[in-house]
């Protein structure tokens, strides 16, 4: 089985009932499993749950002193969904688990430690979690009508032989590539447990002849960690990186190379100069992207 197909595109959970049938199938057949929602389909199922205090656990401070109430509720949300997510794939109740924080925000099981990694990321109405048992895991997820420029931010986010190869680009297609090294830097980072604390410009990527995304470092230590891409909605750009620690780490070996979920590396960038169209939305003022 190829990486493409072993790992897939991320599933669609729409509510707490599922379908986690095949979020667990997934994260048996390959150790890790991303899925999306959109904080409208869950939110009242979240909020009518009688096991809310529970589920919001150590987060529910923040949760009640969140000023916006879009942001309030985004929150709880994403929460109630990464409890649920982790409770799948682990065989118990979601209000069971208990969520910390690292100091780079990273999320992390209590009494679980080494047996799961979580990641979380969410941004306008789309959540989207990550989990894996074989190691660290960070995704990143961002709409693809943002526009961020490369000129203003290119020494910030780049390293310099990724901004020699960006300028050399087509201006749709820098920016299509611009995001998405973006969003692969903020997966990896999260993944490290570092998140917008390390800069960017310190983590370079290059492109294989397939255009898929590669740490710039050679060594085996690099070499064990995979990259996925993927469009999700057809408006949301969303990428994971995730270290297999027990990962033969030899480079060109399927999984053990970068890869994009579910469509060829070329198809993402191309479809993200598209016009995705509109969301339905919830009828509530959509959530700022927030870093988790």
């Amino acid at each position: 089985m190829s990486g493409t197909q072993a790992f897939g595109a991320p599933l669609h959970v729409a509510g707490p009932e599922g379908p986690w049938d095949e979020v667990c199938d997934r994260f048996e057949s390959v150790g890790r499993a991303v899925v999306h929602t959109t904080w409208g389909e869950w939110l009242t199922a979240a909020l009518l749950d009688p096991e809310l205090r529970a589920l919001l656990g150590r987060d529910r401070p923040r949760y009640r002193h969140s000023p916006a109430a879009a942001g309030r509720l985004a929150f709880a949300v994403s929460r109630v969904v990464m409890k649920h997510t982790a409770a799948a794939v682990l065989g118990t109740a979601p209000a069971a688990l208990d969520i910390a924080y690292l100091p780079g925000g990273q999320p992390v099981l209590r009494g679980f430690g080494g047996e799961l990694w979580l990641s979380l990321a969410h941004t306008e109405e789309l959540i989207v979690v990550a989990v894996s048992r074989g190691g660290p895991v960070g995704v990143d997820a961002e709409a693809v009508t943002r526009r961020v420029s490369f000129e203003a931010l290119q020494g910030q986010v780049c390293t310099p032989q990724e901004a020699e190869l960006l300028a050399a680009l087509p201006e749709d297609r820098r920016a299509a590539r611009f995001l998405r090294l973006w969003t692969l830097k903020e997966a990896y980072t999260k993944a490290l447990g570092q998140g917008m604390r390390r800069g960017f410009a310190t983590v370079g990527f290059c492109w294989d002849g397939d255009g898929r995304a590669v740490l710039a470092d050679d060594s085996p230590a690099a070499r064990a960690w995979s990259f996925t891409t993927c469009l999700v909605r057809d408006r949301y750009l969303v990428s994971e990186a995730c270290r297999d620690t027990g990962r033969d780490t030899a480079r060109g070996g399927g999984q053990g190379t970068g890869h994009v979920a579910g469509q060829a590396a070329g198809q993402v960038e191309d479809r993200l100069r598209d016009d995705p169209g509109p969301l339905a939305g919830t009828g509530l003022p959509p959530a700022q992207t927030v870093r988790s």
